[in-house]
């Protein structure tokens, strides 16, 4: 963050900014193909927002980008770049699915904390491999990570298809969980409250993604643990000095970015799909870097941002229906503009708003 800018600038309206003007130049490419962008955007955010079907899907996808966009923000305060959530989280599934298909759990409640532990303990391993290397070896953690991205795509696909498939079944998937081991929908959940909504794959996780965001919370600002992360990601060298080890740090900072990953396997594998399946991820732990990148590694700015991409994901879904000239590629286009007028681009705002409060200063 920039100490010449109050806080609330640079965490809230420089976003805004940059999230409007990719909306701007997105309108304009849906004008371009011949539709009217205003109409779009209304059946876009009507498509996710407009009703507790909409809600409870843009939420459902929101929940998974809070696990991969804390993932990335956690060890981001060591002055590391995970991009690895992917085959991390891919891992925790199976950590989840080992777990699951485990006994014939009795409840749900019964089963969860130790589909959290799997979940956890899977992804932290993974992570463990190119933390290690970085702080032993120097391998870089962005090039390790991408490689085990890869190693886990193609480890779950050998599993799925050679080991944990169902004997005569040609799908590649697990068996399916008892039902003791499914989490409760947010319906479920409601209805015992007397609230009636939409069925949708919305589940408890939701509830669980929130408390990671606060607990990731009181790691980064209210704990000595987070306090040597930060202080190591500002300057390395004067965190050596001040007595900070930075193997442990490197290394802490991996294991949990990688547990948080993978807890996603609980929201879609033991939330919704109840099975482990091929590429059940599908591209969340690469939306995580995005979503981490917008909310300014914050985890207040991490759920903004996850809800963000819920939107887009479930708007983009029924705006591809009711409008058939924009396809599915032109949602991740809008996408992409999110992510490059947030990222890459984020000066061509910062820079004069930083300038606009130096002068309103002098004056």
């Amino acid at each position: 963050m920039n100490p010449a800018l109050p806080r609330w600038v640079d965490l809230a309206l420089i976003p805004l900014l940059n999230l409007a003007l990719a909306f701007s130049v997105a309108g304009l490419v849906v004008l371009f193909i011949g539709e009217n962008p205003i109409e779009a955007m209304k059946l876009l955010l009507v498509g996710s927002l407009g009703s507790s079907y909409g809600i409870g899907y843009t939420l459902f996808y929101a929940t998974t980008f809070v696990f991969t966009g804390l993932s990335v923000a956690i060890p981001y305060h060591a002055g590391l770049f995970n991009i690895g959530s992917e085959g991390q989280a891919q891992l925790g599934g199976l950590g989840v699915a080992f777990v699951c298909l485990a006994v014939p759990w009795p409840a749900w409640w019964v089963a969860l904390p130790f589909a959290m532990l799997g979940a956890g303990l899977f992804g932290a391993a993974w992570a463990f491999i190119p933390g290690y290397l970085q702080a032993k070896r120097g391998s870089h953690v962005v090039i390790t990570t991408i490689m085990f991205n890869f190693i886990a795509s193609a480890l779950i696909v050998y599993l799925l298809v050679n080991v944990l498939k169902v004997p005569g079944s040609m799908a590649p998937e697990t068996a399916g969980f008892p039902p003791g081991s499914f989490l409760p929908t947010m319906q479920e959940i409601l209805a015992a409250f007397g609230v009636k909504i939409s069925k949708t794959p919305l589940n408890l996780s939701a509830l669980l993604a929130l408390l990671a965001a606060v607990l990731t919370w009181v790691l980064i600002w209210r704990t000595r643990l987070g306090y040597e992360m930060r202080a190591f990601g500002h300057s390395e060298p004067a965190a050596v000095y001040a007595g900070i080890n930075p193997v442990r740090i490197t290394v802490v900072a991996m294991l949990l970015s990688g547990a948080m990953a993978g807890m996603m396997g609980l929201n879609v594998v033991m939330g919704f799909q109840h099975r482990l399946v091929l590429d059940y991820v599908a591209g969340a732990g690469f939306v995580g870097i995005a979503v981490s990148l917008m909310g300014r590694s914050h985890p207040a700015g991490v759920v903004l941002a996850s809800i963000l991409f819920g939107i887009l994901y479930q708007g983009g879904a029924e705006l591809a229906f009711d409008m058939p000239s924009i396809s599915r590629d032109m949602i991740v286009v809008i996408q992409a503009l999110v992510i490059l007028f947030t990222g890459a681009l984020e000066n061509l705002v910062r820079v004069p708003v930083q300038r606009l409060f130096l002068r309103r200063r002098a004056a």
